[in-house]
């Protein structure tokens, strides 16, 4: 449909409709209220890692509570409670600082993600029991995690293995979403590199699409738990 055919299907259109054609598109309506903005931002942190770790748990997430100078150990616990066997982990500084990479190298069976070896990074991660991730940030309102992807942190880590687990700091728990944008934003206009993919992941997969029955682990993790590291 070239211009002229176009415009002049548009004005029968609109004629048909009895109205001329709204060529400036109307100005957007007043907010009813600033809650996406503001809802959950009068908590202090500690309140709102309350928050988060209490709707995670409402989520099925296995929430352990730990500090710093044991959180190599708890994470070694829990992949202990939950089978152990064959352990995928992102190339993460943050996981290697906090002694958790060498801890579960040395005791399990265990693949470190290597962007060099490409799809075997996947393959490694679709047979692994246990993947092990570092979470960017929680989210109060939902009880969500937000993982970064970058070429040394593989979403198949968090998505593929049957059980996720999930390091964050309490430090590092937004109120909503919202907080989130304004950060990616802030992180775009200083012109930072941006991750290739933000996902919020809020507990095990799961669907209640039929008859409204929750099936919990349809298209991906079984379990998922959440270390979270106080450091307040």
């Amino acid at each position: 449909m070239n211009l002229e055919n176009r415009e002049n299907f548009l004005n029968k259109l609109a004629a048909k409709m009895g109205r001329p054609r709204q060529l400036v598109p109307a100005p957007m309506e007043a907010p009813v209220n600033d809650h996406p903005t503001t809802r959950l931002t009068h908590l202090s942190q500690n309140e709102l890692c309350n928050e988060f770790m209490n709707f995670a748990k409402v989520l099925l997430v296995d929430v352990v509570e730990t500090k710093e100078a044991d959180v190599a150990q708890a994470v070694v616990d829990v992949c202990e409670k939950y089978g152990g066997s064959s352990i995928v982990l992102n190339n993460d500084a943050r996981l290697e600082n906090l002694g958790i990479t060498s801890a579960v190298t040395e005791k399990f069976d265990s693949y470190v993600w290597d962007f060099s070896k490409g799809e075997e990074n996947i393959a490694k991660s679709a047979v692994a029991n246990i993947g092990i991730v570092y979470g960017e940030y929680g989210l109060a309102e939902s009880g969500g995690i937000v993982l970064f992807a970058t070429k040394d942190n593989g979403r198949s880590t968090s998505l593929l293995p049957e059980k996720s687990i999930v390091v964050v700091r309490k430090s590092t728990v937004l109120p909503r979403v919202a907080q989130l944008a304004q950060i990616l934003h802030e992180k775009a206009q200083a012109g930072e590199r941006m991750p290739s993919c933000v996902n919020i992941i809020s507990g095990p997969s799961a669907t209640a699409d039929i008859e409204l029955i929750k099936v919990v682990g349809v298209h991906g993790p079984v379990s998922k738990i959440y270390v979270v590291i106080d450091d307040l």
